[in-house]
């Protein structure tokens, strides 16, 4: 099978085509560099062994994704290529509609005149909002509190609606909740441009003494220790919930979602303070005022993902936290 993975060069899509590549898969890696680099692509080559098409192509360039599309018998696409920083999307909103949406809609478009009708999407927990009470299950009514969360909540609706529409799609929707960690190997991991938007780089930038803070937005919400409690996954549990969703996508019918979650939560203080233990290096924090929009709690229901797909979590957060402070001593 060939595979298409947009934003490929991202630190999800290249834990991604590294476990596509050992697993057999043919691949073709699409990606615009805008919050990514091609060291990952020359990383992925060496853990791998193996070589790969790479299209340098933005998704909102219509010939560019085409090219791909005539260039290659593609099979089915994971589409993780978009903006992803929820304060980024609150302070651009137009920018991140235009470049995720608009850009989806010509990936889609493209697909339909390739008839190519499998698609795997990056999608997020921020589709549950702030309404619901954790653990999340696939059921729930969805809502969202940014631009960003806005932008996965309306392409999982297109994808719905395609499906609908034309019942040879086969639509896999996979709502992550917190990807940290890195590859076993250090050579890729998350290193956004930039200040981090999301906390694991942020500890690891203090750690490293690129930034002199910590920020914990909140320590009275109603959980133990008064932080905010999340589900983090390793990336390379989450890499491999893909692998397994595209082989179930033959059986998918129409648009099924999937939580990609351990379904354990962990405060902010119990990661910062397990980081701080696993790796024998302290972090400096200090307590602010919440966000607006942030929950007290969100943990995943991964139940469907186990029983349909056969997915399981098998790192631990001392894993996810001692792989990510690898991958940084590394690069």
């Amino acid at each position: 099978m060939k595979v298409l993975v947009t934003g490929g060069a991202g630190f999800i899509g290249s834990h991604t085509c590294v476990e596509l590549l050992n697993n057999g898969y043919d691949v073709v890696v699409m990606d615009n560099f805008y919050n990514s680099s091609p060291d990952a692509l020359e990383a992925i080559k060496k853990i791998t062994g193996k070589d790969f098409k790479f299209y340098e192509c933005d998704m909102l360039d219509y010939d560019g994704v085409d090219k791909i599309f005539s260039e290659n018998e593609i099979d089915a696409v994971i589409h993780f290529a978009g903006l992803k920083a929820v304060g980024e999307s609150v302070e651009k909103p137009l920018f991140y509609y235009h470049t995720n949406i608009t850009g989806t809609l010509t990936l889609l478009k493209v697909m339909k005149k390739h008839n190519v009708k499998k698609i795997v999407f990056s999608s997020s927990a921020t589709v549950y909002g702030m309404g619901n009470v954790a653990p999340f299950n696939e059921s729930m009514p969805l809502s969202t509190t940014n631009p960003y969360g806005s932008t996965k909540l309306m392409i999982e609706d297109i994808l719905r609606d395609v499906c609908v529409s034309d019942a040879e799609w086969h639509v896999a929707l996979l709502r992550y909740f917190n990807p940290i960690g890195a590859h076993e190997s250090g050579l890729i991991g998350e290193r956004p441009n930039g200040i981090p938007n999301n906390l694991m780089p942020y500890v690891t930038m203090v750690a490293a003494g690129k930034l002199p803070c910590l920020s914990v937005y909140g320590d009275d919400y109603d959980t133990p220790d008064g932080t905010g409690v999340r589900d983090y996954i390793h990336v390379c549990d989450l890499a491999v919930g893909h692998i397994l969703a595209l082989k179930k996508i033959d059986d998918i019918k129409g648009a099924r979602a999937y939580n990609l979650g351990t379904g354990n939560g962990v405060s902010v203080l119990e990661l910062v303070h397990t980081f701080e233990k696993v790796n024998n290096i302290k972090v400096n924090y200090k307590i602010v005022d919440r966000r607006p929009g942030d929950i007290g709690t969100c943990y995943a229901d991964a139940t469907r993902a186990q029983t349909e797909l056969g997915f399981k979590t098998t790192h631990s957060v001392e894993d996810m936290c001692k792989s990510s402070w690898e991958f940084i001593k590394n690069n």
